[in-house]
């Protein structure tokens, strides 16, 4: 069996070919090498704290060795600085356990810097001299493009803000007759609950909760579903706005949900049984062509969580910054845009369609709407909202309601 230490260089070896998802991978290896929940828990630590970290790992390596090194030896390297550093385990064990991942040729070589950086943490740890972007790893591209939106004081508290481990939280199901009663909360919306420690797999297997951070709400109350009406959720896979719009109507009977990827269908058709709320067509649909000609004008309101950048939610999805190239967002919104206008034929006079991503990008959210509705004067912007981690505390969110004359 595969130590977690082991199993993370393998991961980050992986994850480097960039074909892959991190969460993906540490659940495979954890599954394949039948690691403790312990060990799982030390492996995603160890992972998710490399790649919040990368700029300010290979920073201090850059200090600490002189020279080049292969690829292995440099994820070896971070793991075992990711331990002492940033996850602060004992020094003995971090080094001791990191040395013996490496080839006999390079344990040395990774031993000397371990200790050489266990002997000088206070140093080490001492950024304040560090340029921001490096400090809290990010790329320099993205630090000047939130720079120029935010000003620099907020593109900072934004980075800082995506290295904080993701709190869990959980939507109860008010469609299961034994949910559990909403906490007292003044800090979360109505429905919402912290999950301190392990999740509970029972509430969770019987569909009484769901994994949700609150600020998938805000596309579902702009749309504000009510019972009998027909609505489309267009990229509804996994199922999470799809759960609030059947809870707000009182089931899923009167809901349709697609999705692009016919491979996830049959997760989402999984989650909506599991959820009380089984009742929902579920269908294949790419929304990036036109719509089937039954499903012209038959829709009350419409949900488009369209894909997107994902700068609103950085630190659930650790790994999608250094994924990310300024260039794709302007390729995203040609795409949110063709979805929109193949998905508008779809509403009743009248009807209403709100526009959501997980983006923090004018570029993906107001500027797009702005110029959808001035190509469509039948349309009028009713309400929306721009929800920023660093302003807000949260995801980053954005939804606008679109209304049809």
């Amino acid at each position: 069996m595969k130590s977690p230490r082991r199993a993370a260089v393998s991961i980050l070896r992986a994850w480097s070919k960039g074909h892959v998802y991190a969460e993906g991978l540490i659940e495979r290896h954890a599954s394949r090498n039948g690691l403790s929940s312990a060990d799982r828990a030390l492996l995603n630590a160890i992972v998710l704290g490399v790649l919040r970290n990368l700029r300010l790992l290979d920073h201090w390596i850059a200090g600490l060795r002189k020279g080049k090194l292969d690829d292995e030896t440099r994820d070896i390297l971070r793991v075992g600085l990711c331990q002492l550093l940033i996850l602060e385990l004992p020094d003995h064990a971090a080094v001791f356990e990191t040395v013996e991942l490496g080839k006999s040729s390079v344990r040395g070589l990774i031993n000397a810097v371990l200790r050489r950086a266990a002997s000088s943490k206070k140093k080490l740890l001492d950024l304040e001299e560090l340029p921001p972007e490096v400090r809290h790893s990010h790329p320099d591209w993205l630090f000047k493009r939130w720079s120029a939106a935010f000003g620099e004081e907020e593109a900072i508290a934004l980075m800082a803000f995506n290295n904080q481990p993701a709190p869990t939280f959980a939507r109860i199901n008010p469609l299961a007759a034994d949910a559990p009663a909403p906490p007292e909360d003044p800090d979360l919306p109505p429905g919402f609950m912290r999950i301190e420690g392990q999740v509970p797999g029972e509430l969770l297997g019987k569909g009484a909760i769901y994994i949700q951070d609150p600020a998938t709400r805000h596309s579902v109350e702009l749309l504000d579903p009510r019972p009998g009406e027909k609505i489309l959720d267009a990229c509804a896979a996994p199922g999470g706005k799809a759960f609030l719009i059947a809870a707000a109507q009182g089931g899923g009977k009167d809901l349709l949900c697609t999705d692009s990827n016919e491979k996830r269908l049959p997760r989402l058709r999984e989650n909506l049984g599991r959820l009380h709320c089984g009742d929902a067509a579920v269908e294949p649909h790419d929304w990036s062509l036109p719509a089937p000609e039954q499903w012209h004008g038959a829709f009350d309101a419409i949900l488009l969580d369209v894909p997107c950048s994902n700068t609103g939610v950085f630190r659930r999805r650790v790994d999608v910054r250094w994924r990310l190239r300024s260039q794709d967002i302007a390729e995203l919104t040609k795409l949110q845009r063709k979805i929109l206008e193949n998905a508008l034929p779809c509403l009743k006079p009248g009807g209403r369609l709100v526009y959501s991503t997980c983006s923090i990008e004018a570029e993906e959210n107001a500027d797009l709407i702005a110029s959808v509705l001035a190509d469509h004067p039948e349309l009028r912007l009713e309400s929306s909202r721009q929800v920023t981690p660093q302003a807000d505390g949260t995801d980053g969110a954005y939804a606008a309601r679109l209304v049809l004359s």
